[in-house]
Parts: structure tokens; C-alpha cells; sequence
């Protein structure tokens, strides 16, 4: 199976806006530090080529991989660590296809956007994701 996904394009009165991924696929943004692995904080890189790997992580990753969804690791590790970290993600067998790093640290993420946004917050174990009833805010119409 082919890992490239072609992206669907779609007009909007008449108009060509954001191309949309097929619904079947889902577009994966996964965390490093304490999501994957040992939680390493950037003042202490010299710990991140020796990270613990979290093994249900990498067989629910690559299993997410191989069905053909979109893996992209999004990191609050600094560029200057870009190196060591996809040399971890690579002997440890992630895969993955891209690498995203800065993001902000500290969490309380709310991120707005004009696609469909899913977030699902890391409790300790990955596994197959499930169905679940929440509240969320949302802008007031």
C-alpha cells in the first residue's frame, strides 16, 4: 500500500478552496515528549537519544501508518534537536511522515482552525480510539 494520499479538491461557489483529505483518512498529530516516550524537557537534550519508548505508542502509530493515515509528530523540542529526535524516531521504528517542530510549550491547547479540529488528550496508553460523548467550546453563532 501506497503511503502518499492524494488530497481532494474542493469548489465552493465556483471558487477552489483548501483541498480536504478522503474521509477514510485521518491527518494524525502526535505529541513526543510524554506521549511517546519519556517526558524530556528541552534544558535537558542530552537525555532525548535515550528516551523510554512507550511500545504501545509505536505499535498503534505504525498500525495507524500501515492503514493509511497521516502520522506527523508535533514536538515542543527546538529545531536544534531535530537531528536527535528523528534519529530516535528512526531506531526505534516509528513511521511516520513528518516532523514538526516549536510548538508551543505548556499546553492548554485550543486550536482554530477552518477544517475539522479532533482532540484527544494522551491519558497513559495508546490504543484504537473510541467514540466518547464530551462537552467543547465552540464559538457562539
Amino acid at each position: 500500500m501506497s503511503n502518499k494520499v492524494d488530497l481532494e479538491e474542493k469548489i465552493v461557489d465556483g471558487q477552489y478552496i483548501s483541498p480536504v483529505l478522503p474521509e477514510n483518512v485521518k491527518n494524525y498529530l502526535i505529541d513526543i515528549d510524554g506521549t511517546i516516550c519519556d517526558d524530556i524537557p528541552n534544558e535537558e537534550p542530552e537525555r532525548m537519544a535515550t528516551a523510554g519508548l512507550y511500545p504501545d505508542a509505536l505499535e498503534t502509530l505504525n498500525k495507524w501508518y500501515v492503514e493509511g493515515h497521516i502520522i506527523t509528530f508535533f514536538t515542543s523540542r527546538v529545531e536544534e534537536h531535530r537531528d536527535v529526535t528523528e534519529k530516535w524516531l528512526n531506531e526505534n521504528g516509528f513511521k511516520y511522515h513528518g516532523l514538526l517542530m516549536g510548538k508551543p510549550r505548556g499546553g492548554n491547547y485550543h486550536w482554530i482552525d477552518n477544517h475539522l479540529v479532533r482532540a484527544t488528550r494522551f491519558d497513559g496508553k495508546f490504543t484504537d480510539l473510541i467514540e466518547k460523548k464530551v462537552t467543547i467550546q465552540v464559538f457562539e453563532k
